[in-house]
Formats: C-alpha cells, sequence, structure tokens
C-alpha cells in the first residue's frame, strides 16, 4: 500500500505522474486513500490500467472518489467500474422500478466482485495545484489502451462468469438470489428468463448401454459447479470377462445457469442443449449397474450421484462401490509422496493414455488403473458392501478438478495435488512486469508448508522448490510466505522477456513432482 502513500514533489510534470501510475502497484479500491486528493488511475479485473481521472473537487478523496463512487455509483454516469462491469448477471436498469428488487442483488454482486478483482493507482498532491489541469496534460500523454474507459471509448465487458460465480460463493447467495441474477442476465440478453427444464413432449436420447456380461464397471462425472449436484456429463467403462473394455458416456443437463468449471472440462450450457437430465438417465444406470461392483477415483464420484439423486427426490442407488485409489495405493505404495495416486500421476507411472477431465476417458483411465493392479498381482482388498462413507473425506468439486485424490485430513492440501495438476492462473499486472515477479496468493496453500519461509532471507524455508521455467536451467527457490511470492527471482525478468509477457496475460502454474513446479504464460 505504500505506493498510494507517496507523495509527488511540490510541482510535478504530468510525464511524471503518468510514469508514476504506470509503475505503482494496484490496490483494493477499499484501501484508497481517505485523506488526500490528487491523479488516480483504474485497474480492471484483468490488471490492466483503463482510465486516468482525479479528485478535481475538494470535498473529494481518493476514498470517495473511487471506492464509494466509481464502484457503487450509478452505471450511466461517469461512475466507470460501475459502468463498466454492468453486465450479465451483474446487470441493472437504474430507475426502473419493476426490475429494482432483483437490480438491487445484481448490483451488490458487481459491488463485490469489482472490491475483489479490481483495483486502483493513485498519485497524491498538494491540494493548491492545478488538479484538474494537470490531469488533462496526463491524459493526453498516456497510450490509449491506458485511457480506453475515458470518455466511454470502450464497451462494457462480457461478463467474467469464472470470477463472478466465486465472489457468488463468497457472498453465500441462496436460490431466491440465485434466480434473481439469472433474471437480470436474461433480461441483459434480451430474452425472456425460462429455467432449463425438459418438457414430457421433449425428446430426448439416452445412449443404449452396451450389453453384458461384465466382470466390473467404473464411473466417472463431471459437475457444471460446486454444486455435487449438478452433473452435467457420466461416463462408465464396463469390462467383459476377457478384460477389454466398453465406454458408454453421455451429457447430462444438470439445469443450472452457473458453469464455473468449464474452463477445466470444456463442456458448456451450449453443448448439453437437448441433453437429458439426470432423473432421465438415472434408471438407465439403475438397470445397468444393479449387482455389478462399480470402482470410483475418488470419493467424488458417488457424492455427486448421491446429491443428484437427492435433488431428483430420489434414493441413492444401492451399488456395490469400490475405490481404484484404494486399489492404486495397495498396487503401487512407491507413489505415496511421489507423485501420488490421482490419475494424472498414474497415466504417467502406468504409460496410460486418456484424455483427463472427460467422464468416459476418466471411466476407462479407472478401469485400467484396476486392470494394471489385477496383472501386477497385487491383491484388491474387497470394502464392505454399500459402505456409508462419511461426506467429510471425499474430494469437494474443485479438488477432483485438478486431480487431487481422497486423502486422510492431516496430509498437506500440497500432498493431495496430483502430478501434472495446473495449481491455477496469475494474472499479471505493469508491476508485476516492472518487478520482475508474480503473486502466489491464490495457489500458495498447494504449496508445502516447509518451503514457505518468512519475509526475508534469514527466515528463509528448510526447503526450496525447482520451478522449470523454459530457461536452460531450473531456478531453486523458497516461497516468501509474506508476499507470496517466489523469493529469488532473478529468473523472472527473462522468463518474462522470452515469452513476451503483457499485462493481462496469466502465468499457469503446474506442479511436475514432488517440490516441481512449471510455469508458462499464457497469452491475454
Amino acid at each position: 500500500m505504500a505506493s498510494f502513500f507517496r507523495r509527488v514533489p511540490v510541482s510535478p510534470s504530468a510525464q511524471d505522474i503518468l510514469h508514476r501510475l504506470l509503475a505503482a502497484e494496484p490496490q483494493p479500491t477499499a484501501v484508497a486513500p481517505k485523506d488526500c486528493r490528487g491523479i488516480y488511475g483504474l485497474v480492471d479485473h484483468l490488471g490492466a490500467l483503463r482510465y486516468i481521472g482525479s479528485t478535481s473537487s475538494a470535498e473529494e478523496t481518493f476514498h470517495k472518489r473511487i471506492h464509494q463512487r466509481h464502484r457503487t455509483g450509478s452505471e450511466t454516469g461517469s461512475h466507470y467500474f460501475s459502468r463498466m462491469y454492468n453486465t450479465g448477471r451483474m446487470w441493472r436498469l437504474r430507475n426502473d422500478p419493476a426490475t429494482k428488487p432483483d437490480g438491487d442483488i445484481a448490483k451488490k454482486l458487481r459491488n463485490a466482485f469489482i472490491a475483489e478483482y479490481c483495483k486502483a493507482v493513485c498519485v497524491p498532491l498538494p491540494d493548491e495545484i492545478d488538479i484538474a489541469g494537470l490531469e488533462q496534460e496526463v491524459i493526453a500523454l498516456a497510450p490509449r489502451d491506458v485511457i480506453a474507459w475515458n470518455r466511454r471509448g470502450m464497451d462494457a465487458y462480457e461478463e467474467p462468469v469464472d470470477l463472478v460465480d466465486r465472489v457468488i460463493g463468497h457472498l453465500g447467495f441462496r436460490a431466491a438470489e440465485l434466480a434473481a441474477i439469472d433474471r437480470q442476465k436474461a433480461r441483459f440478453l434480451g430474452t425472456a428468463f425460462v429455467p432449463a427444464t425438459i418438457s414430457s413432449a421433449q425428446k430426448v436420447s439416452v445412449p443404449p448401454f452396451p450389453a453384458g456380461p461384465f466382470r466390473f464397471m467404473a464411473l466417472d462425472v463431471e459437475t457444471a459447479n460446486n454444486d455435487r449436484g449438478s452433473i452435467c456429463q457420466i461416463g462408465v467403462a464396463c469390462v467383459r470377462p476377457d478384460s477389454s473394455i466398453e465406454t458408454w458416456v453421455t451429457y447430462v443437463d444438470p439445469q443450472t445457469s452457473r458453469w464455473m468449471f468449464t474452463s477445466i472440462h470444456g463442456i458448456t450450457n451450449t453443448m448439453i442443449s437437448g441433453a437429458p437430465t439426470f432423473e432421465q438417465v438415472l434408471p438407465v444406470l439403475e438397470g445397468a449397474l444393479s449387482g455389478i461392483t462399480v470402482y470410483q477415483h475418488s470419493g467424488f464420484d458417488r457424492s455427486a450421484i448421491r446429491a443428484a439423486c437427492a435433488a431428483a427426490g430420489h434414493p441413492e442407488p444401492k451399488w456395490e462401490w469400490r475405490d481404484s485409489v484404494t486399489v492404486a495405493r495397495q498396487a503401487w505404495p512407491e507413489l505415496k509422496g511421489n507423485g501420488g495416486h490421482g490419475l494424472a500421476s498414474l497415466k504417467n507411472h502406468l504409460g496410460l493414455s486418456f484424455d483427463h477431465h472427460d467422464a468416459g476417458e476418466d471411466a476407462r483411465a479407472a478401469a485400467e488403473v484396476v486392470l494394471h493392479a489385477e496383472g501386477a498381482r497385487m491383491a484388491i482388498v474387497p470394502e464392505t458392501e454399500n459402505v456409508e462413507v462419511a461426506d467429510d473425506i471425499y474430494a469437494t468439486a474443485s479438488e477432483k478438478s485438478i486431480g487431487v485424490e481422497t486423502t486422510p485430513a492431516k496430509e498437506s492440501p500440497a500432498s493431495r495435488v496430483a502430478e501434472g495438476s495446473v495449481l491455477g492462473y496469475v494474472t499479471l499486472t505493469q508491476g508485476n512486469i516492472n518487478n520482475n515477479h508474480f503473486y502466489l496468493r491464490d495457489v500458495l496453500s498447494a504449496f508445502p508448508e516447509d518451503c514457505i519461509g518468512g519475509s526475508n532471507a534469514a527466515a528463509a524455508a528448510a526447503r526450496t522448490v525447482n520451478v522449470d521455467w523454459g530457461g536452460h536451467s531450473p531456478a531453486f527457490t523458497d516461497i516468501d510466505g509474506s508476499k507470496k511470492l517466489f523469493r529469488k527471482r532473478g529468473w523472472v525478468s527473462e522468463f518474462f522477456k522470452r515469452n513476451g509477457a503483457c499485462v493481462g496475460d496469466q502465468v499457469k502454474i503446474e506442479i511436475m513432482g514432488s517440490y516441481g513446479y512449471r510455469v508458462s504464460i499464457v497469452k491475454s
């Protein structure tokens, strides 16, 4: 926050102020100074500086202008955060009494989104300076992209769906509030809101299930969001007596507008158009899986079936569930702490070929894990028929989405992440590029605790991580737990330069093994 409060010389030039705006580390709108005025910049959710303004009125401070007016003000005035994010489920038609209740909820969502994902930079100035005149000089010097919002020079953004879903989760919206913002999105798009239901008159096609006999099956699901009942794809791998595998897969309409995991599995609302609902698929599964051992890879899949059944008012099928993670642990104990027993790790260890996060492919992979274990002549310990497992040992939807296997609670989060998994994405700001670093805030908990140290070299962690950044040799560094970034960052400048990193690009972080990571640039 120091960049907010560092004052400039008494007689600053427009060029100096522009340089300071571009070099400053963006800060959340909520911490904008309450006791000074000057020239400021608004930073969008991608980390790009998009607007330059000033507190020209003697009655306004940075905090009042940025956090209170730009963030919460009118969508049709000069309050640019409100205007640029008046979109999708955050859309509101000002002063419309017919939609005011829904609009108020949409605005609450928008205000929270801006506070969490948008930022600002400030250059404090003495009150006696002609701030308004200096502002116009700065704007005249600024690159076009830096003042893209000025004078309404840019249309509102498309809704950043994944980020908005996260904010909704933080706010704890319930069914009535979710319905309200869905109605607002429909109004924004100019369509009538119709819940995603399928009438009995509509024809839906559930793929025919393969004919047996089968020795066992493996089942996998994908979900639209972190509601375990929001199943959007089901895959079943059917293993015949000769160990050949036939895969059955279907899309499922989860009847939701909340698609949080599309970036993981690639399934969209458009793709499931015309697909059967879970209630229509369930009779096919009940008939096919009854009396057959059904493997899942971790406990997530059974918990999703259970949740979807509950939502449909149907009892959970009494299938003979077993866990291929248990099988893998018994067959290959050497993988514990060395990549783990998630599908991504087993893919490398066993030489499997499949596309992760496709229900049919993952189901087939789970079946192949069991077959490999049988081939290795390792004992498969039967589990108690229809054992009721406590929900708190199931992997969450987000854990499953990155290949995390179910592990005892005492193990650290890092030990549960499968090799080859994407830990997350870090959006680059101008401050990151200027200072040769990128923050690990959103993924810090995925790193082993013994590689996270204090705020200076004297408090360095006991272990270092190995970072493959595409150079001639990897970087070896611990993590500064205070600043939440890699401590040794001499390589970051070359990493940015080699990849042509720009503001708004993302750093993709993947785990490559025990204390091994890989970073790469994803262009915006």
